[in-house]
């Protein structure tokens, strides 16, 4: 089981702005951050739900290659959601929401990229 993961950014405000706005619809809110002068080397933000963060943005140097991360949702509606808010938040399109039956009859997923190139998917499975 995964605890938590995350990204590196490049503009920290930015993508902390970016990333309340394309996560809002999937339930994910700014629950946590530390300052470079806690962690030692970088601020950071952790994202979640029910008071539990388990998405970290890191200011730095981003991930080269940039990394693909997938939420995991209740719906379809909750999907296309994802998608209209994280464009209208700056993202770029990688994928619009539908199905995608070459993994599975029910993956229903959309795609954005971050600021940074990151790959940010919301997934239903159900049917």
């Amino acid at each position: 089981m995964i605890d938590h993961t995350g990204i590196i950014v490049s503009d920290f405000e930015r993508s902390k702005k970016f990333y309340r706005a394309a996560l809002a619809p999937i339930g994910y809110e700014l629950l946590h951050e530390v300052p470079a002068s806690v962690t030692g080397s970088a601020d950071v933000a952790g994202f979640g739900e029910n008071g539990k963060p388990d998405f970290w943005v890191t200011n730095g140097e981003p991930n080269k290659p940039p990394l693909h991360i997938a939420f995991r949702v209740k719906s379809r509606g909750i999907v296309d959601a994802f998608h209209a808010a994280a464009i209208a938040a700056g993202g770029r399109d990688n994928g619009q929401p539908g199905l995608r039956p070459h993994y599975h009859p029910n993956y229903y997923g959309a795609f954005v990229r971050d600021l940074d190139g990151h790959n940010i998917e919301a997934v239903c499975h159900e049917a």
